[in-house]
Order: structure tokens, then sequence, then C-alpha cells
């Protein structure tokens, strides 16, 4: 039963950087191709990023294009998502997941498992 676990998250200020991973385990994660979601308090989840299981695909939200760049180490059983010049509207809970359905990459529905989330807060 394949696993995730998600860490890096934190508190930081406008401008700022994190970098979450997302570390799998139970399975083949070099042959799962791996998606990074967010949901901000009262919001819907969002698609952030999309990565192939070879890294030859990646999908970027277009409004986050440029500051955050998704990455993985198949010999680490590790995706990351590198973040920077952060800001307060970037504040929520990020999770990964694998991808198990056919349809669009953007769409949760076609993910699982998920991990449990790690909280980014970014002030002011």
């Amino acid at each position: 039963q394949v696993q995730l676990v998600e860490s890096g998250g934190g508190l930081v200020q406008t401008g700022g950087s994190l970098r979450l991973s997302c570390v799998a385990s139970g399975g083949t994660f070099s042959s799962y191709d791996m998606a990074w979601f967010r949901q901000a308090p009262g919001k819907e989840r969002e698609f952030v990023a999309y990565i192939s299981s070879d890294s030859g695909t990646i999908f970027q939200s277009d409004s986050r294009k440029g500051r955050f760049t998704v990455s993985r180490d198949n010999a680490k059983d590790t995706m990351y998502l590198q973040m920077t010049s952060l800001e307060p509207e970037d504040t929520a809970v990020y999770y990964c997941a694998r991808k198990s359905g056919d349809s669009f990459w953007f769409d949760p529905l076609n993910y699982n498992p998920w991990g449990q989330g790690t909280q980014v807060t970014v002030s002011s």
C-alpha cells in the first residue's frame, strides 16, 4: 500500500522560499505520475504542479509558473516543490498525490492516495 508523507512547510515572510518534500513508501515510486495540490481555508483543493514518472512531462499552474518548480528523485522515492517569491495568497495546506486515473492531470479526482498535507503560511 502506497503511503505519501509531505514535509517542509512552515511560516515564511512574503518574498521568502520553501522547499516541500513528498516521500513515498510501499510501492514503486519511479512508475508513478505525481502532483502537488493545495487547499486554502474555505476554498477548494487546487492544482499546483504535475510531474510524470520520468520527469519528462511537467505541468504547472499558470499563476505559479516561474515561482514554483516541481522535481523528483526516483532514487530517493521523493518529489519536491521548490517555492520562491512566496505571497500571502500562497498560504494553504499543500498535498502530494499519486495519479491513479487516466483523465485530466489537473483534476484531484484522478489522484489516490494523498499525503496528510503540510501547512505553508506566508506572512505579509
